[in-house]
């Protein structure tokens, strides 16, 4: 898992991401990009790992909502991890939950450990999609499924003076790649059935509901919270990202793959 060993989800961010995306969750979509993440799958006593775990989110809600077995959910950032074990006693799940904080490197896990992998919006920060995809690939289960959402590129090359500005504005650690990329990767690590459901069009409509809600509702309690100066900043990073939305060169995109039986 070669994520950057950095913090780079302080306390004022969090509370920015869970202000427009819900409590526990640090991306789009909130619990309903969770269930279409998962939709269709049988979790009935499945054991799931959850990679970039965030605030725990995406495991409270498997826990609380899925029959699922056991949720692991692992993260790089101790104090996220912190956050998700609390969330959890909240929300009185953490029986069914592990949280783990990891160093950046291979999962540390046993082969064929999990029935499903689940990722929402975290693999960007992993730059070899590759050693990912096979690492992935060893601690699933035959016949087990790995699910995601993720954030990718529209294309292969020099970004454009508009994502260079994004990129540089969100002050995040991205490893952005193509969907010929993720696939490529996928099916180079043994995966089978690979699934590629772009989610640009949907995400265009809703980042602008998302900038509204910071420039008007949220303003006042949030400017409060985290500052003028950082909510202002974050409002900028929105209207850089719907540009780049615009443009086709940031994809929200759910993936899917099956390892053999």
């Amino acid at each position: 898992m070669n994520e950057a060993p950095d913090l780079e989800y302080d306390d004022d961010m969090t509370a920015v991401l869970e202000a427009v995306w819900g409590e526990g969750f640090m991306s789009p979509g909130g619990t309903d990009e969770v269930d279409g993440i998962l939709s269709g799958l049988e979790l009935r006593d499945k054991s799931v790992l959850d990679i970039g775990c965030g605030l725990g989110g995406v495991d409270i809600h498997i826990a609380s909502n899925y029959p699922v077995s056991h949720v692991t959910g692992i993260d790089i950032e101790a104090d996220l991890i912190e956050k998700c074990k609390t969330l959890a006693t909240m929300a009185g799940v953490s029986e069914k939950i592990t949280f783990q904080q990891v160093a950046p490197g291979p999962l540390p896990f046993d082969a064929g450990s999990f029935d499903v992998v689940i990722s929402k919006d975290a693999i960007i920060h992993i730059p070899d999609k590759h050693t990912l995809a096979t690492d992935i690939h060893q601690v699933l289960k035959p016949g087990g499924i790995f699910t995601a959402s993720d954030w990718l590129a529209g294309h292969e090359g020099e970004l454009s003076p508009e994502m260079k500005a994004y990129v540089e504005a969100e002050g995040l650690d991205f490893g952005l790649a193509t969907a010929e990329t993720y696939k490529d990767a996928l099916l180079s690590a043994g995966f089978e059935n690979v699934q590629i459901q772009d989610r640009n069009a949907w995400y265009r409509t809703v980042a602008r509901q998302e900038r509204e809600a910071l420039a008007g509702p949220l303003h006042d309690s949030l400017s409060s919270a985290v500052g003028h100066e950082f909510l202002d900043r974050e409002i900028k990073v929105w209207d850089l990202m719907i540009t780049v939305l615009d443009q086709g060169e940031l994809r929200p995109t759910h993936l899917r793959a099956a390892k053999p039986s």
